[in-house]
């Protein structure tokens, strides 16, 4: 059976088993002003701009990854966070462009595996480097926002 075919309700308990493993390593959720990413002078809530709001997350990902010490285990983390991290703003950029309804649901899947992907970098930083992990928690936390709302939008198309 394709991936396409399964019951919706299959992927929303593989969705609910993510996230009751990721509690268990990052801690209870995250509530108001701390999982909010911000621009230093910004005082309004996140738009609701997805090509805005992907490029803001992969300029967060490329000012954390700076961040981080240099090492042999570090820098392939690295380079894997920064090409996860930034390729979810240019896949929705290339689903935006999408030329038919299938290409834009390619997309938008690409979106989804990559905000999944980054995910899954930031919390190995967050086990290389445990100073770096509160940082890491909050781009975890808009990751995982990002990966459920191309999630939804994958299933909608």
């Amino acid at each position: 059976m394709t991936r396409e075919a399964q019951n919706p309700d299959d992927e929303l308990s593989q969705q609910a088993l993510e996230i009751s493993a990721d509690q268990d390593f990052w801690g209870p959720e995250l509530t108001g002003q701390d999982c909010v990413m911000r621009d230093a002078g910004d005082v309004e809530p996140r738009a609701f701009d997805l090509a805005e709001r992907t490029a803001k997350f992969g300029e967060a990902i490329i000012r954390f990854a700076k961040r981080i010490p240099q090492n042999p285990i570090n820098n392939r983390l690295i380079d894997q966070l920064v090409g996860a991290g930034t390729s979810v703003g240019a896949n929705y950029c290339e689903a935006d462009d999408g030329v038919s309804r299938k290409d834009f649901k390619n997309k938008i899947g690409i979106c989804r595996k990559e905000a999944r992907e980054t995910k899954f970098f930031l919390r190995m930083i967050a086990t290389s480097e445990e100073g770096l992990k509160p940082e890491a928690r909050i781009l975890w936390q808009e990751a995982k926002e990002l990966h459920l709302i191309f999630c939804a939008v994958w299933r909608r198309n």
